[in-house]
């Protein structure tokens, strides 16, 4: 069945829709296309049957049938926060982020994020400069580097982190994969911590799905004059914190 899923995977470009029907309709494997594909396959991989695939993310709606993979997997069966914010930090987003990060992985935290450009690229840079873990989950395909910018610390995290993603191969930025991936970052970690967010944004979908899951919320609070995503989600009851202390108290006490 392992063979089954990644052949189908492979075929859809990591299309869950297509990769389920295809499962569902009992769809008939072209073997030749299936050595073809196999041969291509040049990172590790895991599927919804192994072993090592996380139970935190089968218990998600749509979980990801394959996971391709760079890096180290038993970062997987770490303590796991979730960290995202928006693409056009301000000053005050990155510092929160920094000094939120730097606390988290010195208290045994894995930070998992997007990799996306601003509060995810300071997540991510933060855990390692702190001696902590950190997951990068994409967007994209597994061996494509975005944004490009990133890309000594996509090299990094493959080398010494863990990356990962449901999109094969060099699957390029398509504008609806990105939402979607959300939910795997949130599937992911126990809780989610945001720094900063506008009221429609990528960050607030990775909420939605984070409390669909029954995930905690953690937000910084911004100021009433600026990005208003945060403070939003804190008068529909997600849980202020001041320090990553406050954090670290709420889910000892939890």
């Amino acid at each position: 069945m392992e063979e089954l899923v990644l052949y189908f995977s492979l075929k859809y470009e990591g299309d869950f829709q297509k990769i389920y029907k295809a499962l569902m309709n009992k769809e008939r494997v072209d073997e030749e296309l299936k050595v073809e594909l196999m041969k291509r396959v040049n990172c590790r991989y895991i599927t919804i049957f192994s072993d090592e695939y996380p139970e935190l993310l089968k218990q998600i709606n749509c979980p990801p049938f394959v996971l391709y993979y760079y890096g180290d997997l038993s970062l997987l069966k770490t303590k796991t926060i979730g960290v995202v914010g928006m693409r056009n930090m301000s000053e005050y987003g990155k510092r929160a982020t920094h000094l939120f990060v730097k606390d988290l992985v010195q208290n045994g935290y894995t930070i998992v994020s997007g990799m996306a450009r601003g509060i995810d690229t300071v997540a991510h840079q933060n855990a390692i400069a702190y001696g902590g873990r950190t997951i990068a989950v994409l967007g994209t395909g597994i061996e494509y580097c975005y944004p490009k910018e990133n890309r000594l610390l996509y090299e990094e995290l493959k080398e010494h982190q863990l990356v990962l993603s449901e999109y094969p191969f060099l699957t390029a930025p398509q504008k609806r994969l990105f939402p979607f991936r959300n939910r795997i970052i949130a599937g992911l970690s126990y809780s989610i911590l945001i720094s900063e967010a506008k009221q429609k944004s990528g960050t607030m979908i990775t909420a939605g799905y984070a409390l669909e899951q029954g995930k905690d919320i953690y937000c910084i609070p911004g100021r009433f004059d600026d990005y208003q995503g945060c403070n939003e989600l804190i008068k529909q009851g997600a849980k202020l914190v001041l320090s990553a202390q406050d954090i670290m108290e709420d889910e000892d006490y939890g």
